[in-house]
This record gives structure tokens, sequence and C-alpha cells, in this order.
């Protein structure tokens, strides 16, 4: 899907979309992924303060408790801060640093050699950050991000120049970018490659995804068969679907849910089968 196209309006979802949204809310084992800054929660300067919206929370809530239904919410925050400010319910499970983090003892299985690299990597952007204010450094278990979100384009530009021909070109660090931010990380990993782990511990039927980042991307390019990818504002995508902001998300999660709920109350109802993902975030 182009840049061009223009997001489905806030007040109603394309035909083609609740199509799409009917025919996957009807198969037997369901996976539904989505981001959480720009998807569940409107994009703020302040990550801190990025709240999801409560009807957001509601949906997929609903969504995690309905049999043959898994709900993942996958983001580029660290799995401890994603569960401390989006404080999802359990049944919604958490991935955090892009598909890195599945449980919260992530970090202490990680190499004396790459927690040496990140100490190393933390340092040198610390440096970065004295020469450039207003830049925000993120440290995770296995990356360091750097956001200049709400920055001096001027300074957000010469910090990031300094990142990309500096620690971004060391060996084994492995470099994603995303809206206002690039991050270096230890491991090479995405959104894509959890998708696909998550779709074989579900034992998955087909995949929903929402997204609104660059990174999200790599999650699209996991979708095949029947599928569904909605991108969440402008950009070009791969996505099949496209909706305006993150109140027409929820709208998408709302539609879904009364179709799949519909559906497994009903006639088509099938004997659930076990989709647990193993890992318990709370």
């Amino acid at each position: 899907m182009s840049e061009s196209e223009h997001p489905s309006s806030s007040d109603e979802l394309d035909s083609e979309l609740r199509a799409a949204l009917e025919r996957i809310a009807r198969v037997p084992q369901l996976l539904i992924g989505c981001d959480y800054d720009g998807t569940l929660a409107p994009l703020v300067d302040d990550p801190a303060a990025a709240r999801p919206l409560p009807e957001a929370v509601a949906a997929v809530q609903a969504l995690a408790a309905l049999p043959q239904t898994v709900v993942v919410v996958i983001s580029g925050r660290a799995l401890r801060d994603l569960a401390t400010l989006s404080r999802l319910p359990s049944e919604v499970h958490l991935v955090g640093s892009h598909g890195s983090e599945f449980d919260l003892g992530f970090i202490e299985r990680l190499a004396p050699e790459l927690r040496d690299l990140h100490g190393r990597l933390l340092v040198e952007l610390t440096e970065i950050l004295r020469n450039h204010p207003g830049i925000r450094l993120e440290t995770k278990p296995a990356s360091v991000a750097v956001h200049v979100r709400g920055v001096d384009p001027d300074v957000a530009e010469q910090a990031l120049d300094a990142v990309r021909c500096g620690p971004a070109t060391w060996p084994d660090i492995h470099v994603t970018n995303g809206k206002d931010v690039i991050e270096l990380s230890l491991l090479a990993t995405d959104k894509g490659a959890a998708i696909g782990a998550l779709r074989v511990q579900a034992s998955a039927s087909a995949v929903l995804y929402l997204g609104d980042d660059v990174t999200d991307e790599n999650a699209f390019a996991q979708l095949h068969g029947p599928d569904v990818g909605i991108k969440v504002g402008q950009g070009e995508t791969l996505a099949s679907h496209r909706v305006g902001e993150p109140i027409d998300a929820v709208r998408v999660l709302g539609v879904l849910l009364e179709t799949r709920r519909h559906w497994l109350d009903g006639e088509h109802a099938v004997p659930p089968s076990p989709s647990g993902l193993g890992c318990d975030l709370r």
C-alpha cells in the first residue's frame, strides 16, 4: 500500500477492511498482534506519558478472554517498561524490545561479553547526548535507543549522524530505525521474527497485526494467506489495509471482537485447542 492512499476516516471503516475482519474473525485459532505507541496509545513527545486509550485496553482484554484467541502487544519498549506503562491485564501477552524480550529474565541470559558491549555502547551514546541537548536515551536490556522526538530538527539530525557514523558502525551492533528514533542492539531481532515464533506457539490459523511504525513493516512482511495487516497512520507500508489513528485501531478491534464473539458462540464454534504461549509476564 503506498503512502498516497488515504487512511480510513475516524467515522467508519471502509468496506474492504470490514470484510477482511469478518473473514479472519472466523478462523479456528486467531493470533492478534499489535504495536503499543501509535497504535494502542497515541504518540506523545514524552514517551513516559504514553498511556493506552481506555477503549483499547477494554478491547484487547475482551479479545484475549475469548477462547481460541491470543492477543500479543509487541513493542520497541523494554518489557518491564511496557508492562508498567500499559498496565494491560495478564490475559494480554507482552513482548518487548522489538521481539527480543518474551520474559523478564531475558537480561540474565545475556553472555558476559554482550553485557560488556552494552556498557561501552551506553558510555559512547551518553557522550553524544552531552553534545546534543534535548536528545533522550532509553536503556533496554540488550539495546539503547536514541530518541529525538520534539527536538530541534538540526540538533536531531546532528545527533543521529553522530550515532550512525559512530557506534552504529561497530561490529556486532544491529541498527533499527523508527519514527524519530534509532536503536542500537546487541541482538539481531525484529517484530517479524517475533510474529513468526508466536504464530507457531499459538498454533494460529491466521494472524491479524496492527502497527504504525517503520519497525512494524517487518511484521507485515511475515503475513500471508488469510492474515490481515493494518497500518495505522501515514507512510509507505506492506500492510494491505490502513486506518488513520489509534482510535481507528480501537474501532478495528471492536469490530473484530463483535464478529468473533458471535461466531464462537454460534453453531460454527469448534472445540478449543491449546494456545498458551508458555510465558508469564506478570
